[in-house]
């Protein structure tokens, strides 16, 4: 139940059972209520437009929804970095058990034998030197050789490598999808902050017409006081029995009673209402204007059709399955990209440099995957059906409200006239009654009645006119107009 709908309940059924109400005097003259409504309102109250600036700046639940848009907002940038340029650098240390080390040959050279056996001008050594074949010489193969590391005891590795996707077919389906994302949280957001918005004005219309209640409660106890003196005079002048002062006196308490209940109703609301502003309690309201509905209401059903957050979301819902099975159908086109890698170590190898670089392309096609694309396209399609299904509800559910919510209009605008009709009629009746009393013409059971008759009609015209302006709200709401 909303704010406003208890408010409106408060008023109806704000007497205990059993308890007969009092009434206010007749409405002022109106040229009392237009000077009363042209003096400026005091200091700390607060009209319903700035209520809705505080409560878009400050309430709670609209910056929680702020930040939830802010994460959505990059949806697209994760979208987009499958395209973007992918730089990895990594180092290695590694300790080995063994150094690996290679004599590598570098020259070979043929040299006569000098000197005795095992010298260098006469080597012996198999591993380095090795005789030449055949029938024993006095020449030898001298070779010179140097010494690669392929695996040194401690080795120190670092790499770079930049990979650029160049065709990748099911990103671009991604990619799109993800900006539709954006703007579904977006409308999200902005169906959040019309609920907030609208349920501070409901909040706000409550505050006013609690108010108002609390002004008839004060009006009431005057004028139970007035009668309980003016009956207390009469029982000691002898025109009237004690039972007349016993029921003023019930008339009095009961007013004290009313108006304890109504000063705590009405404290109840403007504590909500500083709740949805985030701010103390230290304010005031002044009454608010009318909802103000279009001239033309025929065209509501259209303009909720293009307006309501919700029919333009599952809209984009829509496109976002349709994205979907695209994405999938595009799995079936090769991937295309470019890299580039460059490392540098501590060991050079058999080129024995120690860094080197490596430029390329790479194409990746999946032919067979188990039949998981074909099994993702008809999910797809699925998705689709349920996305075009769940617009067409939505979209009925629109217009079921924009219509509901005329009728609902109609109504509360007829209660709301027939309920100031019989105010009318009740305090002329009240006034006529206490003509008749005061002349002793009428008994002090009559003017009770004609009492609570008025008051009753009294809060029934607030209730209904409180109701009135609630369904006006109402129809601006489901019509998909947004509270500034």
């Amino acid at each position: 139940m909303s704010t406003f709908t208890a408010v409106a309940l408060a008023l109806v059924v704000g007497q205990a059972p059993g308890e007969t109400p009092s009434a206010p005097p007749a409405q002022p003259p109106a040229a009392t209520t237009a000077a009363a409504a042209a003096q400026p309102p005091p200091a700390s109250a607060i009209t319903l437009d700035e209520a809705l600036r505080l409560a878009s700046e400050r309430n709670l639940d609209l910056k929680a929804a702020a930040a939830r848009l802010r994460q959505a907002d990059e949806l697209s940038w994760k979208a987009w970095s499958g395209y973007l340029p992918q730089l990895t650098v990594s180092g290695t240390y590694t300790r080995n058990q063994y150094e690996a080390v290679l004599p590598f040959p570098v020259y070979s050279q043929v040299r006569t034998r000098d000197g005795a056996p095992g010298t260098p001008g006469n080597p012996t050594d198999p591993p380095r030197f090795l005789p030449l074949p055949g029938l024993p010489s006095t020449e030898f193969l001298a070779t010179v050789t140097e010494d690669i590391t392929l695996q040194p005891l401690e080795q120190l590795g670092a790499q770079a490598e930049l990979n650029q996707a160049l065709i990748a077919p099911q990103l671009w389906f991604l990619i799109r999808n993800a900006s539709r994302g954006e703007r579904i949280a977006a409308l999200g957001v902005e169906g959040a902050r019309r609920e907030v918005l609208f349920g501070v004005a409901q909040a706000y219309y409550g505050v006013s017409a609690l108010k108002r209640a609390l002004e008839v409660s004060e009006r009431l106890l005057e004028i139970a006081g007035r009668q309980d003196k003016d009956a207390r005079v009469r029982l000691q002048a002898g025109t009237i029995a004690k039972v007349g002062l016993l029921r003023a006196e019930i008339d009095r308490a009961r007013a004290e009673q009313d108006l304890y209940r109504a000063r705590n109703s009405y404290q109840s609301a403007r504590i909500a209402l500083a709740t949805l502003l985030d701010r103390p309690v230290d304010f005031d309201v002044v009454d608010p204007p009318e909802p103000a509905l279009p001239a033309d209401t025929a065209g509501l059903e259209d303009a909720a059709l293009r307006e309501r957050p919700d029919v333009r979301s599952a809209r984009l819902q829509v496109d976002v399955a349709h994205g979907g099975r695209n994405a999938a159908i595009a799995r079936y086109l090769p991937n295309l990209g470019a890299f580039g890698r460059y490392q540098i170590s501590n060991t050079g190898g058999f080129t024995g440099e120690k860094d080197a670089w490596a430029v390329g392309l790479g194409v990746q096609w999946r032919i067979l995957d188990g039949g998981l694309r074909e099994s993702d396209i008809r999910e797809g399609n699925a998705r689709i059906a349920e996305a075009e299904a769940a617009l067409s509800s939505t979209v009925a559910k629109a217009r079921q409200e924009v219509k509901q919510a005329m009728l609902d209009l109609e109504s509360a605008r007829a209660n709301a006239a027939k309920a100031k009709e019989q105010r009318d009629l009740a305090a002329e009746n009240h006034r006529l009654v206490d003509v008749s009393y005061r002349a002793g013409a009428a008994t002090a059971v009559e003017q009770a009645d004609a009492t609570a008759a008025l008051r009753n009609a009294e809060i029934g015209y607030t209730s209904e006119t409180l109701g009135a302006q609630l369904a006006a709200l109402r129809v601006l709401k489901v019509a998909g107009s947004a509270l500034r």
